[in-house]
């Protein structure tokens, strides 16, 4: 095919200049969305230049036009058949309100079991203090655990109106927060040892709840021992429990007893979702952290038991409809169904 080439390179310039600015412009937004119009004109483009490219490539003394018609026609390429790995913006309302509960539901089974071993735990602590008290020496690790129940609510409540954290509901808070995210971190990280670190953790978690909820109820404290706990605990335990959840699913990748796969294929199906659960776990203790500083700290006649008991069980209903339902769509409902055949790491 014979062609004028300056008057062919002339006409056809404007047409891959348009493809350059359009393809310019996502590469520097590549989270713009783009319309219909723009990608049918921009496949138009693309085949125009590669049909161009394809007709000038006989000629020799064009190198310099060759690599400019390469690369655009490559670039418009990866952008129109994904060569590219697509860009992903973190939103963080829609990560907390659809896909951390999401996940929650999907791997249910493991949360399931996470609450089973921790309550065993809790009954287990909760026997050992019924038909042994001094077991409480052993079981509960904290000093002020120590102290009769019945001396305890009575310094607590005849503090009266007394700050006894003298202004350092901030520092205390901020503890709180960050020691419970190590720990609930150290629980899911134990799921590389096969769910066995995972699992004495929870357990031992749960002997040491069980044992202090005992110790209070044997001493007829009760309104104090709900009030002191429900309102931070409703948030903080099921916590634990989440970060249990995720501990066992990365246990259950590693095992894979009844999935085909490699075991590095399997960690890498459920990595996303494991770091999805230990994040709405973080979120989660910031909130339980301020509630005990601010809240749970201050008992009657400061704040009435009964307000708190009342707050904590709005909590806790709040969190169980928020993890059953929120970002629910047809596609979550179905996805139970689908996890039954992909192996024994997926609940």
């Amino acid at each position: 095919m014979i062609i004028d080439l300056q008057k062919f390179i002339t006409a056809e310039r404007p047409y891959w200049q348009e493809l350059d600015a359009l393809l310019i412009r996502q590469e520097r937004d590549p989270y713009r969305r783009v319309g219909f119009d723009d990608i049918r004109r921009l496949h138009y483009l693309y085949q125009r230049a590669s049909s161009d490219l394809a007709k000038i490539n006989t000629f020799s003394a064009e190198r310099a036009m060759h690599r400019y018609l390469e690369s655009l026609v490559g670039r418009a390429y990866a952008f129109i058949y994904g060569a590219r790995q697509k860009a992903v913006r973190f939103r963080p309302l829609a990560f907390l309100l659809r896909t951390f509960p999401a996940t929650f539901r999907r791997h249910f089974r493991p949360f399931a079991l996470s609450l089973t071993i921790m309550a065993l735990g809790a009954l287990f602590g909760g026997g050992a203090i019924l038909f042994d008290p001094e077991a409480k020496a052993v079981l509960m690790p904290f000093e002020h655990l120590q102290m009769d129940p019945a001396e305890r609510v009575a310094r607590e409540e005849g503090a009266g109106g007394q700050d006894h954290l003298q202004g350092a509901q901030g520092r205390f808070s901020a503890f709180l927060m960050t020691h419970n995210t190590r720990v609930s971190i150290f629980v899911l990280a134990l799921g590389m040892t096969w769910g066995i670190g995972t699992v004495l953790l929870l357990f031992s978690n749960g002997v040491m709840l069980g044992a202090v909820a005992a110790d209070y109820l044997l001493a007829g404290q009760h309104a104090f021992l709900f009030g002191w706990l429900l309102p931070h605990g409703a948030t903080e335990i099921p916590s634990i429990l989440i970060a249990g959840q995720a501990g066992l699913l990365l246990a259950g990748a590693l095992l894979g007893a009844a999935s085909e796969r490699p075991m590095r294929e399997r960690l890498r199906a459920v990595g996303p979702d494991v770091v999805t659960l230990i994040s709405g776990v973080a979120v989660m203790l910031v909130w339980a952290g301020l509630v005990e500083a601010f809240f749970s700290q201050y008992h009657a006649p400061v704040i009435p038991y009964s307000v708190k008991i009342a707050f904590g069980a709005v909590e806790l209903c709040l969190l169980a409809l928020f993890l059953g339902y929120a970002g629910r769509s047809s596609s979550d409902r179905r996805q139970p169904e689908r996890n039954r055949h992909r192996g024994s790491y997926r609940s």
